[in-house]
């Protein structure tokens, strides 16, 4: 094996085991919070089946509002592509420590194997995040408008709308100047190709400040044919997925503010993307069930609440992914090592723009 390869396995060995590492330690600190959720598993029998049933139904809609969203963003008309592929990244999310890097790399194979230039994956991965993330950070600015002349909102969650809002205006500015001038985008470019030569890969990125205003530019053109349609995809991923929450809570008879639910649910779906467990496992039962409380749900339903709809959101998805992804080897093949080899130069340099 050349020198090059031999020292390019270590450093994925390596950033793997600190990955597991990391998970490991998030668990086991996590684990309290943890248990308690999973300990309320005997009163899910108390659950409304047909709000329940509604619950799984919201996160179906959830899920082909993002397939939408992305089949704007590669510019396909395959909805089998784009549904397997990112039912099987999803459920890898769930699966692997630093998950949304290794869904990234599932679905670009899945997609290229499809038939799908690899260039419009990469731009189209970038742009799904891109929107769905500024998304998600509008819902605490969304939560504190309805809010208004309602319910007062406690000091926890008021400083979730705090951060949400901050993040959002800053991701606004920098999508908005990324969009209107090209020389942000070859800042961050430089940058990013500076930094990849402290260890050793500039040479895989010399092209990136190029490469990130051609992938600009065909976003433009992406979202500019059906920005409408993209835009409500984008609000109906988060927004099904929060009408999940609320038929679980319904489930239980409980009828808390749904403005105050919406600011807890936002700063859950933060938490779910911090990467050091797979899906945010552990980070978003402990802050969900916590949160839900100050939004007016007693401990014991907001401890079941949050069992309930992570089973609907995070691991009914799993046997689903593992069906997609047999369903798409079964039509294009399996993936080629080659494929998701060649990805590793283009995903890390859209890492700082692209994760369910």
């Amino acid at each position: 094996m050349p020198e090059a390869q031999r020292a390019n396995l270590k450093r994925r060995i390596a950033i793997r085991v600190a990955l597991l590492l990391l998970a490991g330690i998030s668990l086991y600190l996590l684990a309290p919070s943890l248990l308690e959720v999973f300990s309320s598993w005997p009163e899910l029998r108390e659950l409304n089946p047909l709000w329940l049933g509604l619950a799984v139904f919201f996160e179906g809609v959830s899920m082909l509002a993002f397939w939408t969203l992305q089949r704007i963003a590669f510019r396909t008309q395959s909805w089998f592509a784009v549904g397997t592929s990112q039912l099987a990244g999803a459920a890898a999310a769930r699966i692997l420590p630093g998950g949304p890097a290794a869904a990234g790399v599932l679905q670009y194979g899945m997609l290229v194997r499809a038939g799908i230039p690899p260039q419009r994956v990469a731009s189209g991965l970038a742009a799904s995040w891109a929107a769905t993330t500024a998304t998600v950070l509008a819902l605490p600015v969304m939560a504190v408008l309805t809010a208004l002349g309602g319910a007062p909102v406690p000091n926890g969650l008021r400083n979730v709308a705090y951060l949400g809002g901050g993040a959002f205006v800053a991701m606004a500015a920098a999508g908005f100047g990324a969009f209107a001038w090209d020389r942000p985008l070859r800042l961050v470019g430089r940058a990013a190709r500076a930094a990849a030569g402290l260890v050793g890969r500039r040479e895989q990125l010399d092209d990136l400040p190029e490469r990130l205003l051609l992938q600009r530019d065909a976003l433009r053109r992406a979202f500019s044919l059906h920005p409408w349609l993209a835009f409500l995809a984008a609000l109906g991923k988060w927004g099904f997925d929060y009408l999940a929450l609320l038929c679980v809570l319904a489930a239980l008879s409980a009828q808390p503010e749904p403005s105050l639910v919406l600011l807890a649910y936002a700063a859950a779906s933060l938490l779910g993307m911090i990467p050091l467990t797979p899906g945010g496992l552990g980070f978003v039962e402990a802050g969900l069930a916590g949160l839900l409380v100050l939004a007016g749900v007693s401990a014991g339903d907001a401890a079941v609440a949050t069992l309930a709809y992570r089973l609907v959101s995070f691991w009914l998805p799993l046997p689903v992914g593992a069906v997609a992804w047999w369903l798409a080897r079964r039509r294009y093949g399996p993936v080629e090592p080659e494929a998701s080899d060649a990805t590793t130069s283009s995903s890390s340099s859209d890492a700082a723009t692209s994760p369910p």
